[in-house]
């Protein structure tokens, strides 16, 4: 059985490849070596639309993902761990939100900075959390009309 050179050359090609892939893929979601990180949790109503992996950004910018999700038996919430770069402080009177790139984009956590002049040591909790707000429940509330009429605070008003 004789292999030719152009055979040999291919299957390395596809190899190297299939590693690249490999790696590239590791790293996306969080599971490749490299980068490190320091551990923040956080409690959420609901994580709709966010899983291990998902990015977590401050201004836009990737700073770090998620790292692990579970449900909380006694609160019913959804503790969840992120992993944010080295070198990166997050004050600690910030706030965490689950936000949308778009109509049709996917979630990403976004740490919303605040202004305090202590940071978050690794490990620590951040309380104030906002969870994914459903698109469809949106939808479904704005096509009833709101919420049923219980709005009669605001509609007799005069100064």
């Amino acid at each position: 059985m004789s292999h030719s050179t152009t055979e040999v050359l291919v299957g390395g090609v596809v190899l190297a490849a299939a590693i690249g892939f490999a790696v590239y893929a590791g790293q996306s979601t969080g599971f490749g070596p490299g980068g490190g990180g320091y551990p923040l949790t956080a409690s959420f109503r609901s994580l709709e639309g966010v899983s291990v992996g998902t990015d977590v950004r401050l201004a836009g910018v990737k700073i770090g993902t998620v790292t692990g999700m579970e449900l909380n038996p006694e609160t019913y919430r959804a503790d969840t761990t992120l992993s944010i770069l080295k070198g990166i402080e997050i004050p600690d009177d910030s706030s965490v939100v689950v936000s949308s790139e778009g109509l049709l984009g996917g979630n990403f956590v976004e740490i919303m900075p605040g202004g305090s002049l202590g940071y978050f040591e690794p490990g620590s909790e951040i309380t104030d959390t906002q969870g994914s707000v459903s698109l469809i429940s949106l939808l479904l509330k704005f096509v009833s009309g709101g919420s049923g009429g219980s709005d009669s605070g605001d509609s007799g008003a005069t100064e």
